[in-house]
């Protein structure tokens, strides 16, 4: 049974249309699928369907565990939105859990970047991004029922897409309760900055990158 509306797709189709270089989405789950590992596979492979733009791959995360390795994975279901094609590239953007809800609209707003080439980021943020000398990891834990969210997790994405050194991570806070009760997440979004510092909502970029700044001083 598919999980998207046949209008949904008809939509995509439509903008899907625009896209110029290749993207490629890369999903990790098992034999015995964990929690939405199904779904998470089965709304690749339905998104993929829908542009020769679009490829897909799927990995068994225990049997293909050198290559979950290359891709510093540690959970799943995992999915990457990279550069696909002739010359691939890998922008360390990762969601983590199903990316349902109002996040399966971040997993097309990641294709359209990806394919595009631009981050679409202020240039004042493009120019403190440049200017990164440490690896900065963004982890937006996040719930599909949460209409803010999506913001917070593509911000974090587009991050990512501009700076090598920037890794960013959508995690579904209820798929990885360890996670949450770690960082102490009560109430979404909420974006952690290299494990110590954190950011309650959907900030605006200004917001973000200073919280970012704070973080990396200290």
């Amino acid at each position: 049974m598919a999980l998207l509306k046949e209008e949904d797709k008809q939509h995509l189709i439509n903008e899907f249309k625009v896209l110029d270089a290749p993207v490629k989405m890369i999903v990790f789950t098992q034999e015995f699928e964990c929690q939405y590992c199904r779904e998470t596979r089965m709304i690749a492979e339905e998104v993929s369907a829908l542009s020769d733009k679009i490829s897909l791959e799927i990995y068994d995360f225990v049997k293909d565990e050198e290559i979950a390795r290359q891709y510093n994975l540690d959970k799943i279901p995992a999915t990457i939105i990279m550069r696909g094609g002739d010359d691939p590239k890998d922008y360390q953007i990762r969601f983590y859990g199903i990316p349902s809800g109002y996040e399966f609209s971040t997993v097309i707003e990641n294709i359209m970047m990806v394919s595009k080439g631009e981050s679409g980021l202020q240039q004042e943020t493009k120019d403190l991004l440049a200017g990164l000398t440490k690896p900065l990891h963004l982890q937006v834990f996040v719930t599909p029922t949460c209409p803010h969210c999506p913001r917070a997790v593509f911000l974090a994405h587009q991050m990512a897409f501009e700076s090598d050194l920037v890794q960013a991570d959508m995690v579904e806070a209820t798929e990885f309760p360890h996670l949450s009760a770690k960082y102490q997440v009560h109430g979404v979004p909420r974006t952690v900055i290299n494990e110590d510092t954190h950011l309650e909502g959907a900030a605006p970029e200004a917001m973000l990158m200073a919280k970012i700044q704070e973080a990396l001083a200290g």
